[in-house]
């Protein structure tokens, strides 16, 4: 069994539209035409992935509700889904935390925030509020990295990891996309994980070997970034990653079901 750990999906309605923007906004064109739950199922079937994590994010507070609700649906109609919810920092401490219960009784496993989309900054005093509401609730999976930005940072993270030590955290793109330099201030961080997710055409296999040797192959999940890369693409990548029977079962199955308690 195959577990995508990171998929972004949309309604169908503004599912092209949706994954355009992300293109734009990464100057990247995107594998997929349109980020629908049917086509990361048709197309991760076809790669060999049974389950996804699936989430979206939220620009603006008053989004939050629907785009949950629409996680919450999809997880419903589809078993193979592991949904994670949204949040938004200009959500009062109190809304996020009947929002996070509400989600919780509904099945969502973790929280998605995508920091550069939403413009905060991962130590800032906003965010405090989610990881005070969160506690220990649920995880929370971050995009980090990117160098044209400065909220997501790999520092950021590491700072509130010491600092919400009873907290889980997962920073996707192998904990910095396009600051995979910045990352040893992970090192000793048990409550930090990572995944592969848009990083592998960029780095090679070699430079990913080393970044899974220096936090161990317990700590990294595999991701797709669905709709940014093919799935069938993103396994020959890391397939061609230097690793043992077990750890590839590790990063592909079993630490992302015992970290999310399938």
């Amino acid at each position: 069994m195959i577990i995508d750990a990171h998929a972004h999906i949309y309604p169908s309605k503004i599912a092209e539209k949706a994954t355009q923007s992300i293109g734009n906004f990464y100057d990247i064109k995107m594998e997929m035409p349109s980020g629908t739950s049917e086509r990361l199922i048709e197309e991760g079937n076809a790669a060999g992935i049974t389950r996804f994590v699936v989430h979206s994010v939220a620009t603006k507070a008053a989004q939050v509700k629907s785009i949950n609700d629409f996680i919450l649906s999809e997880t419903e109609k589809h078993a193979e889904f592991i949904g994670f919810m949204t949040l938004h920092q200009d959500m009062t401490e109190e809304e996020m935390s009947d929002e996070i219960d509400r989600c919780v009784k509904g099945g969502i496993k973790g929280i998605k925030l995508h920091p550069d989309f939403q413009k905060f900054y991962i130590d800032g005093e906003d965010a405090r509020k989610i990881y005070r509401a969160a506690g220990e609730k649920l995880p929370i999976l971050f995009h980090t990295g990117d160098d044209r930005f400065d909220y997501s940072r790999p520092f950021r993270l590491a700072a509130i990891a010491k600092e919400y030590k009873k907290m889980r955290f997962i920073g996707a793109h192998f904990g910095g996309y396009r600051r995979w330099n910045e990352t040893e201030v992970y090192k000793g961080l048990d409550n930090v994980f990572f995944d592969t997710s848009s990083s592998l055409p960029f780095i090679g296999e070699e430079t990913a070997r080393t970044l899974i040797d220096k936090f161990g192959a317990e700590k990294f999940f595999f991701g797709t970034d669905f709709p940014m890369w093919d799935a069938t693409e993103e396994m020959g990548r890391f397939d061609k990653i230097r690793l043992t029977d077990g750890e590839r079962e590790k990063i592909l199955y079993s630490n992302a079901a015992e970290f999310l308690k399938l």
